[in-house]
């Protein structure tokens, strides 16, 4: 199979940054070193669709390395590095994606990487899942399983009709949600807001629309920044949460009146939309961190404008009827991947951990599971955390016997 990347050329910076990251994924590197002597997935071909910067092609050549075949696709236009690509590629990786493509180059390079057959797959928003259950349903005799890295993929997951294969939520494991989707959405959203407008958060009014794992890290982080917080929900207990943990609470329509900055992050549609944009401020920016580009209306912010044009690399500017200007930033998609690097190495290291010990799983327990989304076993996530802190050089406390015949009593 022959790939289709931007430039083959740039494989050099590609290399660079995937050395970068090793440094910093000790989880990674020891499942590389245990895995690529046994080689567990030998004969298998292994289709991955994630954001291809140089956190997620460390895991491809992982699973390489341990055996796999590997095809790779982007989940989303604006994510894939081409440098990164092309370093993939040449590492003997079959990639298919490269930046800022079509939404037509995007649906075709995910069928090109089906078209391998795939035994397993890693998704990443459940394009992948959707597409064989959707259009190519010939595949699903042949796939074992496989897991879902996101919020909005489960949130696919589970509304399908009838899964027809076993899959892991890997998102809903304990060493996932509670470091990427809160530290490492908090950090990277903030990361790819301020080297996109070059402009302080201390003293700005932040919405954050959506109470979550990753709206408590962009909350939480925006807090830290200096700025005033204001929280929009659907749900009562988040909205308590939200409460206790010292944010004001509002409905988007009161909230878009102060907002300087809003932050989607809820893996719903049209969160804000033509009535919150007739009330926003004068020079008031819009930015999103859910998986699709679906939460801030782009079609209803373009219908009310009377001009649009890009004013600055991933700021486009809608001039309002009444003069006022409202951004948007990174085409309403992922900001943290469109105008950033993505989460940091440090984090992603646990949830790829995640996804390559849910893979294995299924590699190894497959006949026996059900077509149904699983949780992965706990005693993975303890594995994942161990090996962590043993790089991290932190030691815990253990149980005495007498402690553990006590709990065992109680």
């Amino acid at each position: 199979m022959e790939s289709m990347i931007r430039d083959i050329k740039l494989a050099p910076s590609g290399h660079d940054k995937i050395a970068w990251v090793k440094n910093f994924m000790p989880v990674l590197r020891s499942i590389d070193e245990e895995y690529s002597k046994t080689k567990p997935f030998a004969g298998k071909k292994v289709v991955i669709t994630m954001h291809l910067e140089a956190k997620t092609a460390y895991l491809a050549l992982v699973f390489k390395n341990a055996g796999a075949e590997v095809i790779a696709t982007g989940s989303n236009p604006l994510s894939t590095q081409d440098d990164v690509v092309a370093a993939l590629v040449e590492d003997g990786v079959t990639v298919y994606s490269w930046y800022n493509c079509t939404n037509e180059e995007y649906d075709m390079f995910i069928d090109k990487a089906l078209d391998c057959n795939p035994d397993m797959i890693i998704d990443d928003g459940g394009d992948l899942v959707a597409r064989i259950h959707n259009e190519r349903p010939e595949l699903i005799d042949r796939i074992i399983g496989g897991s879902e890295e996101t919020t909005t993929g489960v949130i696919r997951l589970k509304a399908l009709a009838e899964l027809k294969v076993p899959m892991i939520a890997a998102n809903d494991a304990y060493c996932k949600y509670l470091f990427d989707n809160r530290y490492g959405t908090g950090q990277s959203t903030w990361d790819g807001i301020m080297r996109t407008t070059n402009l302080v958060i201390a003293g700005k009014t932040v919405v954050i629309a959506g109470y979550g794992w990753c709206g408590k890290g962009g909350a939480m982080r925006a807090k830290g920044l200096g700025a005033n917080v204001v929280i929009t929900e659907v749900d009562p207990i988040k909205a308590i949460e939200a409460v206790f943990d010292g944010f004001r609470v509002m409905p988007m329509e009161e909230a878009a009146k102060i907002g300087d900055i809003f932050l989607t992050l809820t893996g719903c549609d049209n969160v804000i939309n033509e009535k919150h944009f007739a009330l926003m401020k004068d020079g008031a920016m819009m930015a999103n961190s859910g998986h699709f580009d679906v939460e801030i209306n782009k079609v209803d912010l373009l219908k009310n404008s009377v001009s649009h044009r890009p004013v600055r690399k991933n700021i486009e500017e809608y001039v309002q009827k009444d003069g006022r200007k409202l951004y948007l930033l990174a085409e309403g998609r992922l900001v943290n991947l469109a105008a950033g690097d993505g989460h940091p190495a440090e984090i992603m290291d646990l949830s790829f951990g995640v996804q390559f010990f849910s893979a294995l799983h299924i590699l190894n327990h497959h006949q026996e599971m059900e077509n149904k989304v699983y949780l992965m076993p706990e005693e993975i996530n303890t594995k994942i955390a161990q090996i962590k802190l043993k790089a991290l050089g932190v030691e815990l406390d253990e149980l005495t016997e007498e402690q553990k015949a006590y709990l065992a009593k109680a």
